[in-house]
């Protein structure tokens, strides 16, 4: 008898054990649910202040769009390299208000035909194209993995754009040349060589706004023949500096004559021979 009471004794306790483990979890979980949602609103109000602080205003529908595209890339990253800036602070900084610093440069109105030279996983375009949806963008990249991130994103986010695969010195050979008014290009390659590859998509009287980190006004130093050849002309610099302390270089090229056929070159000397 003392037996059998022993076997339901500890029959209730192992209920009470797993009931009491369950509502632990349960309350973890929502923790953590509600950590989730006051650091995502949190982040929402950290890229509008910053934004605003740059001269970018972010509706609301903006800011929607932003939280789930960080999501998106967050998860994305996982299984394909697209990012080692995976903290949402980094992210709001480093991606999106960085992205979204060209508009200091550049004003895109409806219907402005915007090509993103060398996209990776969509900076600076997607961005540009979440704060700017009325513009008809273009995001070129010669890594098909990541255009189908892209592609997937902009899709989900609710946006169009067109999405290219090739690589920039032969699309600027083919249909795409001198079609855009705007070209931008966030840390691709050393200006001179970035020229090469972005101007001829370029429509004369459009512009191309190069994204340079701290060395851009000392590469723009050694890009001024290469911009001239090219059919370009500099109208334009600003420095100034993010939220997180890193330096910014943006570049404000005006296109004032059709480049020349010859350009752009195969890849091979637009790196070995830069046009200096």
């Amino acid at each position: 008898m003392q037996v059998f009471i022993g076997i339901i004794l500890g029959f209730i306790i192992a209920i009470i054990v797993m009931i009491v483990t369950g509502f632990g979890q349960d309350y973890e979980l929502i923790t953590t649910i509600d950590e989730l949602q006051k650091e995502l609103k949190d982040n929402k109000d950290r890229l509008k202040n910053i934004c605003a602080d740059i001269g970018v205003d972010l509706d609301a529908q903006a800011l929607e769009r932003f939280e789930l595209f960080a999501s998106l890339l967050v998860e994305k990253n996982k299984v394909l390299n697209l990012t080692a800036i995976t903290d949402p602070e980094g992210i709001a900084v480093k991606h999106f208000a960085d992205s979204l610093t060209a508009l200091r440069m550049i004003e895109l109105n409806e219907g402005d035909r915007v090509i993103d030279v060398g996209t990776g996983g969509g900076f600076p375009g997607i961005p540009l194209l979440i704060a700017r949806p009325e513009i008809e963008l273009t995001m070129l990249d010669s890594t098909g993995k990541k255009l189908a991130f892209v592609s997937q994103s902009v899709e989900e986010l609710g946006l169009s754009a067109n999405v290219v695969h090739a690589r920039a010195e032969e699309a600027g050979r083919g249909e795409l040349r001198e079609s855009f008014d705007f070209a931008v290009s966030r840390a691709v390659a050393a200006m001179n060589v970035l020229c090469e590859y972005c101007l001829p998509f370029v429509r004369v009287g459009g512009t191309f706004c190069a994204m340079k980190g701290a060395k851009g006004s000392e590469e723009l130093g050694c890009a001024e023949k290469t911009i001239a050849v090219l059919g370009g002309e500099t109208k334009k610099t600003e420095s100034f500096i993010l939220p997180d302390g890193g330096e910014r270089v943006l570049i404000n090229v005006k296109k004032i004559s059709h480049t020349a056929t010859k350009y752009p070159r195969p890849s091979a000397q637009i790196s070995k021979k830069p046009l200096i």
